[in-house]
């Protein structure tokens, strides 16, 4: 903890001042109604503070606010992706790199990585692991304060593990030589997983990140295999409601999966090797598929070129084709399906890549844009607060050039972004 606030106390040095909200006039060229899919012509969106407070036909600026010519751009609600990994090295061929990389190096990696976030209209994402334990609290309570730029977070502070699991840097020093920041959510039991919830908790995350299963890019584990059991992971649930939040699972292997459903997860990630039992059940209890159906590409493409290990390479190549499959599938059921992209595994800045694979694989762009809006937001259980322009709701709102809803890929290079009522970009 030391570290950490030595981290807080550096980039308070470094920052300006945070920015105040002013009133804004925005005029948009158009405006998607993500609930209702049209395109309205002639609105302005009035804000003061980090609010919405009218959605109206355009007309004279109100006094004491700021007018924004979007006139040439399509404006939508500010974009969500809830599977990131804002604080953390990323994946490379180099097992050791989040060893070699401190605390106060992570956070600050961290830094650049919501500031290009950010710039590319991910205005608030959930932040599901690191391997250095609570640098994403520290990141987060950063950009909170506005000493860095980035989207609004939402945060996870380590991964619910067993030792050797999905959630470890496995094959790169005996497991119990890695520092205690490292493993701060090992656990071998319903008591230590509760115990072990609670301290996060304690340490100030928002939610919980449950390994189900083995992983893709962790050594030595696989996919397909279960990892945490259902009483382990009803455990630390009991303790995520006790505090008012929830759990989701990493979870490739359909009995993980499902077991990761039944003890009461809000969400599952990955979901690449879901049964059909597995989706109904999703559907059947509400429970939401975040699927990160773009990464495999880019993990065959880049991890080959630069020789990233053949174990990571054998286990993407098994599940890739297959998750879209399922992906596919998911949506012709009608599972409940909320946009997540596993960002640091590929550059980030570019979740908005996943956006294509969505339509290719069974959406509709207005379902993949709802899957990054307004489900997104359920899922944080902001709905009332995001995912949407509307009165009340917080002013967060990118502008792309072109129709979203019959090219999709316009989402890639967006022009302009408003977060919590400041101009960004």
């Amino acid at each position: 903890m030391r570290a950490l606030r030595a981290i807080a106390a550096l980039l308070a040095l470094a920052a300006p001042a945070p920015a105040l909200a002013e009133g804004l006039y925005i005029a948009a060229g158009q405006l998607l109604d993500v609930e209702s899919g049209e395109l309205l012509t002639g609105q302005c969106i009035l804000t003061e503070g980090e609010r919405i407070v009218r959605v109206e036909t355009c007309a004279a600026t109100p006094g004491g606010t700021t007018r924004v010519d979007w006139s040439a751009y399509t404006v939508l609600p500010g974009l969500i992706d809830l599977h990131t990994h804002l604080s953390d090295t990323g994946s490379s061929a180099d097992l050791s790199d989040p060893l070699k990389t401190s605390p106060v190096d992570t956070v600050l990696i961290g830094a650049r990585n919501a500031r290009v976030t950010l710039e590319a209209g991910f205005t608030t994402v959930r932040d599901v692991g690191t391997y250095r334990g609570l640098t994403d609290v520290a990141l987060r309570n950063a950009i909170a304060k506005g000493l860095v730029p980035g989207p609004r977070m939402f945060v996870a502070g380590a991964y619910l593990t067993h030792p050797g699991g999905g959630g470890e840097l496995n094959g790169v020093v005996p497991n119990d030589q890695l520092p205690a920041d490292m493993r701060l959510g090992v656990l071998s039991s319903p008591e230590e997983a509760a115990s072990r919830a609670t301290y996060l908790f304690d340490h100030g995350v928002d939610f919980l990140k449950l390994m189900a299963t083995g992983a893709v890019l962790a050594i030595g584990t696989e996919p397909g295999e279960p990892e945490l059991n259902e009483a382990e992971m009803r455990a630390a649930i009991a303790v995520a409601k006790a505090r008012g939040s929830f759990a989701t699972a990493h979870g490739h292997g359909a009995e993980g999966i499902k077991a990761a459903i039944r003890a009461g997860v809000r969400s599952i990630e990955h979901a690449s090797l879901i049964d059909e039992e597995g989706l109904l059940l999703a559907r059947a209890k509400g429970v939401w598929l975040v699927m990160d159906i773009y990464n495999g590409d880019y993990i065959d493409e880049v991890g080959t070129a630069e020789g990233w290990p053949e174990e990571y390479l054998r286990k993407n190549r098994e599940t890739t084709q297959v998750q879209r499959d399922n992906f596919r599938r998911a949506v012709e059921l009608g599972v409940p399906l909320a946009f997540g992209t596993d960002a640091g595994v590929f550059p980030h800045g570019l979740n908005a890549r996943q956006f294509r694979y969505m339509v290719a694989n069974g959406m509709t762009p207005l379902q993949a844009i709802r899957a990054a809006t307004t489900n997104a937001a359920q899922v944080l259980g902001r709905q009332a607060d995001l995912g949407r322009i509307a009165p009340g709701h917080i002013a967060d709102m990118i502008a792309v050039q072109g129709n979203p809803l019959t090219d999709i890929t316009v989402l890639e290079r967006v022009a302009a972004v408003v977060k919590g009522g400041i101009a960004v970009r």
